[in-house]
């Protein structure tokens, strides 16, 4: 059974013409046979989203199917009528979509065989919570394809050229008449005679065994700069695979995963942690100090702080990445600390203690025993 047309192209029923439009471009440019050659997965899910296009771009077409579903476009249903959603003439998707994309598909054999810029690389790099708060000097290594030293990248014995390719005559390109569900269609496809690289190797570099490049441990060194998070990405421009027919290196990406610290936590620029106090200093206040990323600081507890207060010291958080002269703000959330292990006498001083003290002493136990009282009377 056909999917629905709007399904197909990841639009509702009710999208504009310049959203179909938007949608259609996308999907098909997923699809296009020219990124999956031999793909037939991809090639039937890029007929689907032709054929969804044809109907949903057509007013009158679109109409008919809002209002029948697929019947009222079958060109052998009720609301065929002629001129149904395929049409037996030969089209050339190459031109279709280098109107679309500015010449990025089909049949431009010489922007095929033209400077083709290297595939991008991305490589993972765990930090330490300071180094990406402080930032810091990473050197790593990388495994990467490079062109071959040998063959300087042309895949040919050195004292050898490659020679033009006999099937495609140097385009890499090759049209293929092809019986679809849209009838006789001319696809362009990859020269298979040289994989559409537009010339043949007749003898190969023994060193990479005529592919002009080799897998190669690369050694570099990165400034990663202050605040980085979870997720960011750092460019290395030119570190990338190397391009074809002469094209620029791509480049490499670095993302980040920042690793936990036992003090402190992150959230964004603003830095966070958990300070322990005892009873004594709870309820009759006094000076402490508190960890921030930069070191400790003095802080006076006010008298009958309460367990999970917190505090805000401004700018001692993390360094914005963006502009490193601002910084977050740095909380501080109060634990109470219960004792343990007290010994006999320990305990009867808390319990002389304790009896010395009123409601008025314990305000918040007051209020809520009185809610309890209110809500059983």
């Amino acid at each position: 059974m056909a999917r629905d047309y709007y399904e197909v192209l990841g639009v509702t029923k009710g999208a504009s013409d310049d959203e179909i439009k938007k949608a259609f471009r996308q999907q098909a440019k997923k699809y296009h046979p020219d990124l999956h050659p031999g793909d037939k997965e991809a090639e039937a899910k890029f007929k689907e989203v032709n054929e969804a296009y044809s109907i949903l771009s057509d007013p009158d077409k679109k109409a008919k199917y809002d209002r029948f579903g697929h019947a009222g476009v079958d060109p052998n249903g009720f609301g065929g009528g002629g001129g149904g959603a395929y049409s037996s003439d030969y089209v050339d998707f190459g031109d279709i979509f280098s109107s679309f994309f500015g010449g990025g598909f089909g049949g431009s054999s010489r922007r095929r065989t033209g400077p083709q810029k290297g595939a991008d690389l991305k490589y993972h790099m765990a930090l330490e919570f300071m180094e990406a708060a402080f930032g810091c000097n990473k050197s790593f290594q990388i495994t990467k394809e490079d062109i071959c030293k040998s063959c300087n990248g042309s895949g040919a014995q050195p004292g050898t050229t490659p020679e033009t390719c006999p099937t495609c005559r140097g385009a890499g390109r090759v049209q293929q008449q092809t019986q679809t569900l849209f009838g006789m269609t001319m696809v362009t496809k990859s020269c298979p005679t040289c994989n559409g690289r537009g010339t043949v190797i007749k003898t190969p570099c023994t060193q990479c065994k005529g592919r002009g490049r080799l897998k190669t441990i690369k050694n570099l060194s990165v400034v990663i700069p202050a605040g980085v998070d979870t997720g960011d990405m750092l460019p290395v421009r030119g570190e990338g695979e190397p391009g074809t027919n002469g094209g620029p290196y791509g480049d490499l990406y670095i993302e980040f995963k920042v690793k936990k610290h036992d003090v402190f936590e992150r959230n964004g620029i603003n830095t966070s942690c958990s300070v322990p106090i005892t009873f004594a200093q709870a309820a009759l206040g006094g000076e402490i100090e508190v960890p921030t990323i930069y070191g400790k600081e003095k802080y006076t507890l006010k008298e009958g702080t309460q367990p999970g207060d917190t505090i805000t010291l401004r700018s001692v958080g993390i360094p914005n990445k963006n502009n490193p002269k601002m910084k977050g703000d740095h909380v501080v959330k109060f634990v109470l600390e219960v004792p343990t292990g007290l010994s006999r006498e320990q305990k009867q001083l808390i319990k002389q203690f304790n009896d010395t003290l009123t409601d008025r002493n314990y305000a918040k136990r007051s209020q809520f025993i009185q809610k309890i009282k209110n809500l059983f009377k």
